[in-house]
């Protein structure tokens, strides 16, 4: 048995009903590579199999404490049915990007079961009439709940089912599995000692905040960063409701990389949030709706130390940064957004990068709960703007992937939505189809984004927007 961290288990109190909180992706393959030029689903089946025990996310479950009186725990699941978890479906003729991306969203809508290891995988074929894709092509849908894996620990998970080579590696063989009987009374126990170590974790926490009220005065004294107040109220603001749509955008990563070195210090995630900031304005600015000021986006980052780098669940920090859509010319926002990401990263260091991560640990998991769900059932959730999206950077793989032979050309990542916030953006870089890409795609509730396919399109016109100005920029400067 091993108990939820306080982050992992704020995931599963932050599920209400249309808000389900697991994260994913649709990886695309090319079976041409595999031996035979084709992949079977058995043998997708028997290679996960085969590796089930080299990640704990496949075979364990929640056992919850009764009451809810202390933090659920994990635990090795009796009646694990692999054939269950893995399912096989495909895409109504002809098989296009529409479909695929339709039949994504509304997979990805659907909570997961929690009295099972909480993950599902389908495996699509169909995909028969997507341009850019070479025929025979799968899909392969992933769905993990956020209480399990982050994007860190996602990226870790997505090495072990894949390989370097065609050649499907062989892992050993699995040590006996031994499933560990549920013991209520322990359980309970262990709540109780925690209830008593509360206090003192607070004043430990309290103790901490003291000097971190200290930097954050000097901080803003020094202006090292600012707040960012009278954050806007867009149509990404307000109740969510159950259907979901996604969209993605693929960019060559040397293309990206230029962008960034014609400005001193920028970074690939300054050009990535920059994009974003692009595409929202002309979104916005379509329907009549862009605001004055500024939209601030939230951006998740990892605060694992290097000893916890093999851990699993979650380990995030967040940090806000202003996107300066209020903007227009495009290599001025890239400026302004490295300057409010510096900002944005001195608040986040000053605060304490783990402030997050230990704020969960010393709440108690019913009040949590109650919480979120009052703020939820009396519009609380919606009275105030923390930010109007969120954009995360998750790093793939920095070499060529196969699974059972098939080489990954293609992916779409999926993230869950929060109250109040109805749009996620992912940036994920990888090497896909033997060369750097940047992938980035979005999630976002159906009625406030009723037009994914025309947001993809000012996500693609913001860059090329983006890569035309400051490479012509960089091409003038050279010439003077």
């Amino acid at each position: 048995m091993q108990q939820l961290s306080g982050q992992d288990a704020m995931f599963l109190h932050a599920e209400l009903d249309g808000l389900p909180q697991h994260i994913g992706g649709v990886s695309i393959y090319d079976q041409s590579t595999a031996p035979g030029g084709k992949v079977r689903f058995k043998q997708i089946l028997d290679m996960l199999q085969r590796r089930a025990h080299l990640s704990p996310i496949f075979r364990r479950k929640l056992a919850f404490v009764p009451y809810n009186l202390g933090r659920p725990y994990w635990v090795e699941d009796p009646d694990f049915d692999m054939e269950y978890h893995v399912r096989h479906i495909a895409l109504p003729k002809p098989g296009d990007w529409r479909q695929l991306c339709i039949l994504t969203a509304r997979i990805h809508s659907q909570p997961l079961r929690r009295d099972k290891p909480l993950w599902e995988i389908y495996v699509i074929e169909g995909l028969n009439n997507i341009q850019g894709y070479p025929p025979g092509c799968f899909a392969l849908l992933m769905k993990v709940h956020h209480c399990a894996m982050d994007g860190a620990t996602g990226t870790q998970f997505m090495n072990i089912v894949h390989d370097l080579t065609p050649e499907t590696r062989d892992v050993g063989e699995a040590p006996p599995w031994i499933v560990e009987r549920i013991s209520t009374p322990r359980m309970l126990g262990k709540a109780y000692l925690d209830a008593w170590r509360k206090p003192g974790q607070v004043i430990d926490m309290l103790k901490d905040a003291g000097p971190a009220f200290m930097r954050l005065r000097k901080g803003r004294q020094e202006k090292q960063f600012h707040n960012l107040e009278n954050k806007p109220k867009t149509r990404f603001q307000g109740k969510i409701s159950r259907h979901r749509v996604v969209e993605a955008r693929k960019f060559d990563f040397e293309e990206v990389r230029a962008i960034k070195n014609t400005q001193p210090g920028t970074t690939i995630n300054d050009v990535m949030l920059t994009i974003v900031a692009g595409a929202l304005r002309k979104y916005l600015e379509s329907k009549g709706e862009l605001p004055e000021q500024s939209l601030v986006t939230g951006c998740p980052i990892d605060v694992r130390s290097v000893e916890e780098r093999a851990a699993g669940g979650n380990m995030v920090g967040f940090m806000n940064v202003s996107l300066r859509s209020d903007i227009a010319d495009p290599c001025e926002r890239l400026a302004a957004v490295h300057e409010e990401a510096q900002s944005a990263k001195a608040y986040a260091e000053a605060l304490g990068p783990r402030f997050a991560v230990d704020l969960t640990d010393v709440m108690p998991g019913n009040v949590l709960s109650l919480a979120i769900r009052t703020a939820s059932a009396t519009g609380l959730a919606e009275a105030s703007t923390v930010f109007n999206t969120i954009v995360t950077n998750v790093p793939g793989a920095p070499f060529q992937l196969y699974m059972c032979g098939a080489e990954l050309i293609d992916s779409i990542s999926l993230g869950p939505l929060m109250p109040n916030v109805g749009l996620f953006h992912i940036v994920y870089s990888s090497v896909q189809d033997k060369k750097g890409t940047i992938s980035l795609s979005f999630t976002a509730c159906r009625d406030m984004l009723p037009d994914p396919a025309f947001y993809a399109e000012c996500l693609q016109a913001s860059f090329e927007e983006l890569r035309d100005a400051a490479l012509t920029g960089r091409k003038k400067r050279k010439k003077a």
